[in-house]
């Protein structure tokens, strides 16, 4: 049966949502079968083609309208440098702004530019849907869909490769905004190139997400992730500045260059898997977090890497920017260990029939960390710990396997209850807070200090907003893409 293009991309979809839900197989399969899923550049049927290699300029650019575009080819070049491409959407391909509402389907969308982000949606009230698409960038800081200045983002089974360095697929940057995406097949190669950078609230589901050189997710600042049935493989391997000395899958921090409010972020995951190459599977610094997991299949085969590891890095302030963090886990397994250095602070609520194995600062008591055991879910000891504070019943909740557990100083009895208080973890993250170093290495920026977006500098240009931001010249910046 020789199918069409539009019955392709329905049995695409169908595939994939089947292919999600199932996945057990090892990484690369998983990566070799979403490729063969979801949507590539033969499957659209192109009607219009629309060019603009104009530096600075759109090739589509819907301001303060309604506008539908269906079965087009887009290809953008051109150059552009600094803010006004990456928070005010100047050379991106296609543009929405001022209260717009602008929808693309079934199209091919490519730039190959400096700062030559896809599709691009600016400011409060502004919306753009896209759909069923292909979106392929090569140049640096070219993200594939783009939202600040409280824009929406609404995309549903897109295939999205970035190429170039800063170049996330799922992007945001100064005055962030909301992003909704369903569906889909997105893979970053550059240096710098999360799958998503948050300076938004960005929510992706039933979506296959590939980094090659980068974190998997980076969220910066006052700002939120959430994952819902994903399949995310992260294997950060390339360094793009000297921030850090470490690799992970998920980094949550906060650059102090501006981009982005200061406050608690969040990272949710429910279902789905999160496969790490390299390095820790979380690293948060500078800022404070809420990371809730419910039910993710979470692999590290990275076997000296740790599973959280909250800690000061490059940014913020000396001796007050370390990382704190609520460790929410529901029905939840957990392998590796965890560690928190003297600035840091944890919070671990295992819930649900959730199991840790694993060991928490098993060179000493450092950072403050409070670990609270619901009946009915356990931890496993793999090595000598240390914690400040334990709240469990009695019974079986902790199996020491030999090893020695302190709480507060002092040795642990296996079978023995024990009572004790969790920290405010803002009140801890609120110390660290001041004023600048650079942003992260190599992704983008998010909302202004005081969570609003600045007016535009009319005629003026500016940097970039990424983990750092690039600067004035183009050339990729400092922040975190790709952290360190």
């Amino acid at each position: 049966m020789k199918l069409n293009s539009k019955a392709k991309k329905i049995f695409a979809g169908a595939l994939a949502a089947v292919m999600i839900a199932g996945m057990t197989a090892c990484a690369g399969q998983e990566a070799d079968t979403a490729a063969a899923s979801y949507l590539t550049k033969e499957d659209i049927t192109v009607n219009e083609t629309i060019e603009n290699s104009e530096d600075g300029g759109h090739a589509i650019e819907t301001s303060g309208e309604e506008a539908e575009y269906s079965n087009i080819g887009v290809t953008k070049t051109g150059e552009a440098d600094g803010d006004e491409a990456d928070f005010y959407g100047e050379n991106s391909a296609i543009f929405a702004t001022e209260s717009g509402t602008l929808t693309i389907k079934d199209s091919l969308i490519e730039t190959n530019g400096t700062h030559a982000n896809a599709v691009f949606s600016y400011g409060e009230g502004t919306t753009v849907n896209i759909s069923d698409s292909v979106i392929e960038t090569q140049g640096n800081c070219s993200g594939g869909v783009m939202t600040t200045g409280g824009g929406t983002m609404n995309a549903s089974n897109l295939t999205i490769n970035t190429s170039g360095n800063s170049s996330a697929a799922i992007r945001s940057d100064r005055g962030g905004g909301t992003v909704n995406v369903t569906n889909g097949y997105y893979k970053t190669t550059g240096t710098g190139s999360p799958v998503v950078y948050s300076t938004a609230d960005i929510t992706v589901s039933d979506a296959y997400m590939e980094s090659t050189a980068s974190q998997g997710i980076v969220v910066e600042g006052k700002n939120s992730v959430t994952l819902n049935n994903d399949t995310l493989v992260a294997d950060n391997n390339t360094k793009n500045g000297d921030k850090s000395d470490y690799y992970q899958a998920v980094m949550i921090y906060q650059s102090m260059s501006g981009d982005a409010a200061e406050g608690t972020s969040s990272f949710t995951a429910t279902g789905g898997s999160i496969t790490n190459k390299n390095g820790d599977i979380f690293f948060v610094n500078n800022t404070a977090t809420e990371i809730s997991l419910s039910g993710v299949e979470i692999t590290n085969e990275d076997a000296e890497g740790n599973f959280l590891r909250a800690e000061a890095a490059g940014w913020g302030n000396e001796g007050s920017n370390g990382g704190h963090v609520n460790l929410n886990a529901s029905g939840q397994v957990i392998d590796g260990n965890i560690i928190v250095d003297d600035v840091s602070t944890l919070n671990m609520y295992l819930k649900d029939k959730s199991v840790f194995t694993g060991a928490i600062n098993t060179d000493g008591q450092k950072g403050d960390v409070y670990v609270e055991i619901e009946d009915g879910s356990s931890w496993t000891l793999t090595a000598d710990s240390y914690v400040s504070g334990l709240t469990v019943g009695k019974g079986s909740a902790i199996d020491l396997s030999g090893h020695k557990l302190y709480v507060d100083g002092k040795e642990y009895t296996e079978g023995s209850a024990s009572e004790g208080t969790a920290f405010d973890i803002t009140a801890a993250a609120s110390s660290g807070s001041g004023s600048g170093t650079d942003a992260p290495d190599g992704a983008m920026g998010g909302n202004a200090p005081d969570g609003n977006l600045p007016a535009k500098p009319d005629g003026e240009a500016g940097g970039q907003g990424g983990p750092g931001g690039n600067p004035p010249s183009g050339d990729p910046p400092a922040k975190p893409g790709s952290n360190n």
